[in-house]
This record gives structure tokens, sequence and C-alpha cells, in this order.
């Protein structure tokens, strides 16, 4: 667990800059800093945080019809 990397890779190829940048924008917008030297609890919030609002963005564009 100590010192593995992350080995998740976005669905869409391209996406990282923008999963990247989405993820610092959430943070600001909660207040947090993203760090290791920050507790999983932040980091983790916002994750979930960044899955609420693409699941939102999702569901709002799967409901008008129009494709994502």
């Amino acid at each position: 667990m100590a010192g593995e990397r992350n080995s998740n890779q976005p669905a869409a190829k391209g996406a990282s800059q923008q999963l990247d940048q989405f993820k610092y924008e959430v943070a600001n917008e909660m207040g947090l800093q993203l760090g290791g030297d920050r507790t999983s609890r932040e980091n983790g919030s916002v994750g979930g945080m960044m899955t609420k609002r693409m699941i939102q963005f999702a569901e709002e564009h799967l409901k008008g019809g129009s494709k994502i």
C-alpha cells in the first residue's frame, strides 16, 4: 500500500490534464489544498465531490436527450 503508484487511467484518451485541472478547481472551491501532508479524508472528499458533479452532469445531459 504505502509507496504504491496510482494506476488508474481515464476512460477517455487525453482527459488526464482536464481531470487534474478539475480536481484542483474542486479542491479550491472546497477550501482544501491537496497533497501528501493532508488526510485521506480531505483528499478523498475532493474525489467524492468530483464524482458527484460528473454524475450530475451526465444525468442532466441524458435527461435532455443529448449525447455527452
